[in-house]
């Protein structure tokens, strides 16, 4: 059995908290460079605190760690909290234990209007899930329950695996599947997101789950400034959600963490030197755009929703996902990115 990156040895300081958790779970499998380890857990249920304009309460992430290896990934920081890097975030896959007896006992702690979101900080449909089903038995619990709002956010198709079970949920509670897509462009898609599965496969899900009966639309999250927001591309997208049947569609820019600067900006030298420059100067001194380049992409989706048929049924997926800063001094024009000098 391998050794587990966080055993405790006379060079380490004691763990504590979840880093102490994670060092104490059990490897379980291996294969193509991933790994995969049991993680004891006290709460399955979180309430999200955070300073940005979400539209959830509380959120629900059945593993930690994600094996997409998306190059822009926000959510790397929380394999920060287990002492891992952020490589580690999309090798080293932590498998939450006992989850669907956790979220018995805490749904009590959810008012009534308060959202529930499922995938924050990992994909619940990743490739884990077909071994493991740790999402399958948090829906399953769903579906002995009424009168709760959930949103599920996943890049997979396997999300179609179970649309009946989805559909018993929704007889008793709103549910609403975000099948998030930043391209059509399948090469692109492969580079940006190595390991997700294709863009066509997404939007059939999308196309299944409406015709189940399950609330399904699109999240453009997010829009890569000089990568995937050039108009035609975009409407592109628009496009094929449409054809898909997408109940709504949104999309957000670009916001850089740390922890996501770290993996994304090595990237960018390779994959698209001649953006470097302008990455470094734009998100130097924060991790959000300035609010005109969100103004102009908002104006720009919701004449391509028009344009294509996409009502945004369901009102509450169409807010942004993230908060804008508060001053507008960077006139960055979105679409025709500055050469770098």
């Amino acid at each position: 059995m391998p050794t587990h990156p966080l055993l405790p040895d006379s060079g380490r300081p004691k763990l504590i908290g979840i880093a102490r958790l994670a060092a104490e779970g059990e490897s379980i499998r291996e294969g193509h460079d991933i790994e995969y380890f049991t993680l004891p857990t006290r709460s399955l249920l979180n309430r999200v605190v955070s300073n940005r304009n979400l539209p959830f309460t509380w959120a629900i992430n059945p593993y930690r760690g994600c094996e997409f290896a998306c190059k822009y990934c926000y959510a790397r920081y929380t394999h920060e909290f287990m002492e891992m890097s952020d490589e580690d975030f999309e090798h080293k896959i932590f498998v939450k234990q006992h989850a669907a007896n956790l979220l018995r006992q805490e749904l009590k702690k959810v008012k009534p209007g308060e959202e529930i979101a499922i995938g924050t900080a990992t994909d619940p449909y990743q490739p884990a899930e077909r071994r493991y089903e740790i999402t399958r038995t948090i829906l399953e619990e769903f579906a002995r329950h009424r009168g709760f709002e959930i949103g599920i956010v996943t890049k997979s198709n396997l999300v179609v695996r179970d649309a009946e079970l989805l559909r018993e949920i929704a007889r008793h509670n709103r549910v609403f599947v975000n099948i998030t897509i930043t391209t059509v462009n399948t090469e692109l898609a492969r580079i940006l997101e190595p390991r997700a599965p294709r863009p066509d496969l997404r939007l059939e899900a999308v196309r299944q789950l409406n015709l189940a009966g399950v609330a399904a639309g699109v999240i453009c999250a997010p829009v890569l400034p000089g990568i995937t927001d050039n108009p035609l591309d975009l409407e592109a997208l628009v496009e094929a959600a449409a054809h898909a049947g997408a109940k709504y569609l949104f999309a957000n820019a670009l916001f850089l963490k740390p922890c996501s600067a770290s993996i994304f900006l090595p990237f960018l030298e390779k994959q698209f030197p001649h953006l470097v420059a302008t990455y470094r100067e734009r998100y130097q001194q924060r991790a959000f755009l300035p609010p005109a380049f969100a103004k102009r992409l908002s104006q720009l989706m919701a004449r391509l929703r028009d344009k294509h048929g996409i009502t945004n049924a369901y009102e509450r997926y169409a807010r942004r996902a993230h908060p804008l800063p508060a001053r507008d001094d960077d006139q960055m024009q979105l679409f025709n990115p500055p050469k770098s000098a």
